[in-house]
């Protein structure tokens, strides 16, 4: 049912990346698939992406997003991987935090010599910012590696799972999604009990200090308007630096759909991570 709601028709398919590969790492739930892209031929190698998929915690996969990926490789020259983590209602909170942990535990130990590379950075769309936020949380408190990537890339995130007044008062337009299926994807993802205000399961609820700085990108026209406002007047207060691009009119993640207002959102995307490196 969860998987059933999710999206809208008109969201076009993204095509398959033919220089994709998977490579495996041991997961906590068990072998962990990464999805790598290189960059292209004649590209100099200058760092990695770790990049978290959207889907509302209960649907998606690694390569989904092969294009946005594939440009991050061939103009940035990161090399790309993006983690296939558990899926809820079967695996719940906090299975796919712990995945996209490992993952990046992973990528800053033994993958920088693996890839030959030492500028890291993370980032994802929707539910995978909020990952994308609650992996460098736990390397900072966790494991003692607040900068352990210099930079986060975030994109429309739901930071907030007790839902913001803008995923409160949206109502039933679907654009994309509407209060009904931001309900049902946090429903899905965390278990009755949990209070969804724990900043182990809402990021906007941390103290967010000593985190490295992020893009924010958000349109006006997503029901996650707030949590992008929110947050990112949470993360500049705390001194991590950054900066937030709001787009009028844009719907969520409004750059899954090809325009001139998504390709300006990816060239700032770009400039950011390559500042980075």
């Amino acid at each position: 049912v969860l998987r059933g709601i999710a999206g809208t028709p008109a969201s076009p398919a993204m095509p398959r990346s033919t220089r994709a590969e998977t490579m495996t790492i041991e997961g906590p739930g068990g072998p962990l698939d990464l999805r790598v892209i290189r960059p292209r031929a004649g590209v100099k190698l200058r760092g990695a992406y770790l990049h978290i998929h959207r889907g509302g915690w209960v649907w998606g996969s690694a390569d989904e997003q092969d294009p946005w990926l594939e440009r991050i490789a061939d103009t940035c020259g990161f090399i790309c991987l993006s983690v296939d983590y558990r899926l809820a209602p079967e695996h719940p909170y906090p299975a796919a935090l712990l995945d996209c942990e490992a993952a990046a535990l992973w990528l800053a130990g033994p993958g920088k010599a693996e890839f030959g590379v030492t500028a890291l950075t993370i980032g994802g769309e929707s539910v995978g910012a909020h990952l994308a936020v609650m992996v460098l949380l736990r390397l900072r408190d966790r494991h003692a590696l607040p900068r352990a990537f210099r930079g986060a890339n975030l994109n429309a995130g739901f930071f907030d799972l007790g839902l913001t007044p803008s995923v409160r008062n949206w109502g039933d337009e679907r654009l994309v999604c509407n209060t009904t299926d931001l309900t049902a994807f946090a429903n899905g993802y965390v278990r009755d009990g949990i209070d969804r205000r724990r900043p182990d399961v809402s990021p906007i609820y941390a103290d967010l200090k000593g985190l490295p700085p992020a893009l924010f990108t958000v349109g006006t026209c997503d029901p996650l308007l707030d949590d992008t406002l929110y947050m990112s007047g949470r993360w500049a207060a705390a001194g991590n630096g950054g900066h937030t691009a709001v787009y009028a009119g844009g719907c969520h993640v409004f750059i899954r759909y090809p325009g001139a207002m998504s390709e300006r959102a990816l060239e700032l995307i770009d400039r950011f991570l390559m500042a980075l490196a």
